[in-house]
């Protein structure tokens, strides 16, 4: 990994910014997932779901040199159902030598299966609340690529220990509940450590106590926050105060701190510079910084990539990038957590998308195509490499951690499909869908599923359900179109262009196939004059004629010229003769035991339609295109059509 680190930081410095843009999501997806195994468990601990953590005070005793930790981990949770144990997760490596209610010795098991199970004094009610204390040592595994680590930097002996969490990491270093199910209300974090170092963690610094060669760190964080978002990391850390914050009214500046290592202090300084603009880009777009009552920051750590820990990203490097992406993490990922690992893609896609708004914003329109062709077309994880791929997760992939935070899939398609979102519902609905999704106070600093989310965005942009085929086709299904875009001058003043599309899965028994993507397609059609017409054209079926007034001759047609909607060597192309209307007639479904729909290119004029039997008798006739065939006997049908375009015929089977 070191070694794929190097790799990718010297490709950054030979091709410069728009290579940290292409290559990046790979370093951030890897560091992301650290904590966990390639293939782990990731079912939820049903042993921890009668309770409800609302505080934890974890008193932590470390030095960066040291691979060891000894804590003590006061926690008050209220019953959720009847209780005459608890159980936390925590690893087998530790050891807790006691557990305390009030000045009650609890007796306790860790078992095999990395839980501390405490017997309480006496049944804890549904409802009601209680406090424990558990103290516990020992050296974290070391397992994935540890939660827990030591390391030195500068070239030099000089020790740094941090910790990351994410997904299930929390448990290796402290006795917790780390399922997706329970955000802590509040936690106040204090580490005590030799006095030559400084702390970082979640929260705001309450104060810095010297007690002979230790000095002792107190962080309070008072919103709720997923126990692998906790964090803290020590060494001897340069800290760096930059402001944040719109300043509107009703809207303070607020504290950026930054921990960052002294010997690179000068040039990390200079890539934070724009730190402030970031946050308040995202200020604007999808409001106020979710933990401005506190502060935001980052902390230098020994990993490529980066991880968001509430209030605080660690960090691996300083591209603007990675700056933008855990920026990002702290509304979508911290405020608004994803309630399952299928759900992923609303942590990272989403968040990877707002990285490429920095792009959009800071470096203008055709820097954002190029960023946004990226995530298309790059030879190291395009969503086009594979013809396959879905963004909510099947049961089956839960096991697979690389799966997960897939940088091809969880985070290039799923900023992409965020893309695909925004094109399809306009800027004024798409940021207003965001917003509310955000500020819903079932979802507002707790978790949120798929459908909650596709819920807001159809809020705004339509009736429940309108975007059902959107999210059928880009989340839960898989693959990708190939567009075959044709068009012709077909009057004075117009232009025809016909839509096909074939789908990177073919086969309709394979797991994922779309049987067509709808989306609005948008082409651009030039003439030799230098005029320009961008148009969106609906495309809902396959071989679907348009007619576009363009009021000059068309010498050049492009197909999405911004680089919008994910698709593979797609083609335009200018002809000047006519299309074979019979296959832009689409009809279906078909077969059909009730009702058949009849769409028709829309410069064509349904004039009648004749459904025969296979022995010539006509069977119905009608002028309409949504024809009731329930009163048909089962069988096949001949179905002509009689169109401003001339007379079409195609077969049609009655259930």
């Amino acid at each position: 990994m070191k070694k794929t680190t190097l790799i990718l930081l010297l490709l950054t410095s030979v091709f410069g910014f728009s290579q940290d843009e292409k290559y990046s999501t790979e370093n951030i997806a890897e560091a992301e997932m650290k904590s966990a195994s390639k293939t782990m468990n990731m079912t939820v601990n049903s042993n921890t779901l009668n309770y409800d953590v609302t505080h934890h005070n974890l008193e932590l005793t470390v030095d960066p040199a040291v691979y060891f930790i000894s804590g003590k981990i006061t926690t008050t949770f209220t019953a959720l159902s009847n209780m005459n144990t608890i159980t936390f997760d925590f690893a087998n490596d530790l050891t807790v030598s006691s557990v305390k209610q009030g000045a009650t010795n609890l007796a306790f098991v860790e078992n095999t299966n990395n839980e501390l199970i405490i017997t309480l004094p006496t049944a804890q009610l549904s409802g009601t609340s209680a406090t424990i204390e558990i103290v516990y040592s020992g050296a974290p595994p070391a397992s994935g690529f540890s939660a827990f680590a030591t390391d030195t930097h500068g070239g030099s002996d000089t020790p740094v220990m941090w910790t990351l969490s994410e997904p299930y990491g929390a448990r290796d270093w402290w006795p917790c509940k780390q399922d997706l199910n329970d955000k802590i209300t509040s936690v106040d974090i204090r580490v005590t450590a030799p006095s030559v170092y400084n702390v970082a963690a979640n929260g705001l610094e309450q104060s810095r106590t010297i007690n002979g060669a230790n000095a002792t760190t107190h962080f309070r964080h008072n919103y709720p926050i997923p126990a692998y978002l906790i964090a803290f990391a020590v060494t001897d850390y340069q800290i760096h105060n930059q402001q944040g914050g719109l300043g509107t009214a009703g809207s303070p500046f607020f504290p950026i701190v930054n921990y960052i290592y002294p010997e690179t202090a000068a040039s990390t300084i200079t890539s934070l510079a724009v730190t402030p603009t970031i946050i308040n880009l995202y200020e604007t777009k999808i409001g106020n910084y979710p933990f401005r009552n506190e502060k935001y920051g980052h902390a230098e750590f020994g990993w490529g990539g980066g991880m968001e820990h509430t209030t605080v990203s660690f960090m691996g490097g300083w591209s603007r990038s990675l700056i933008a992406h855990e920026m990002a993490h702290q509304w979508f990922g911290d405020k608004v957590t994803c309630g399952s690992w299928k759900d992923i893609w609303l942590n990272e896609g989403i968040t990877e998308y707002m990285s490429g708004l920095v792009v959009e914003n800071i470096d203008g329109a055709a820097a954002f195509v190029s960023w946004k062709n990226s995530k298309i077309n790059n030879t190291i994880d395009g969503i086009t490499l594979s013809p396959t791929g879905n963004l909510y997760l099947y049961d089956s992939q839960l096991t697979n951690i690389g799966r997960i935070f897939s940088s091809r899939l969880s985070y290039n398609k799923g900023s992409m499909v965020t893309n695909m979102l925004r094109f399809k519902m306009g800027d004024t609905n798409f940021f207003q869908g965001l917003r509310n999704y955000l500020n819903d106070p079932a979802l507002a600093y707790a978790y949120a599923l798929t459908p909650q989310f596709q819920t807001h965005m159809e809020a705004v942009s339509g009736a429940p359900g309108s975007l059902q085929e959107f999210f059928n086709d880009w989340v839960y299904n898989e693959g990708y179109p190939t567009y075959t875009i044709n068009a012709f001058n077909s009057g004075a003043g117009q232009a025809t262009v016909q839509i096909s599309q074939t789908q990177s899965i073919t086969n309709p028994a394979q797991t994922g196939y779309v049987s067509y993507f709808e989306m609005p397609v948008p082409v651009r059609l030039t003439g030799a004059s230098g005029q320009q017409l961008d148009v969106v054209l609906n495309n809902t079926t396959n071989g679907q004629i348009f007619v576009v007034p363009v009021g000059f001759t068309v010498t050049g047609i492009l197909f999405d010229p911004n680089k919008d909607i994910i698709s593979r060597n797609s083609t335009a192309t200018l002809g000047i003769e006519n299309f074979n209307y019979d296959t832009a007639i689409n009809m279906y479904p078909n077969p059909s035991s009730d009702i058949l729909n009849i769409d028709l290119p829309s410069n064509m004029i349904l004039k009648k339609v004749s459904l025969y039997n296979t022995l010539g008798q006509k069977s119905l006739e009608t002028t309409q295109n949504n024809i009731d065939v329930s009163g048909l006997s089962s069988g096949m049908y001949i179905v002509k059509f009689e169109t401003s375009e001339g007379t079409f015929h195609k077969n049609f089977i009655k259930k």
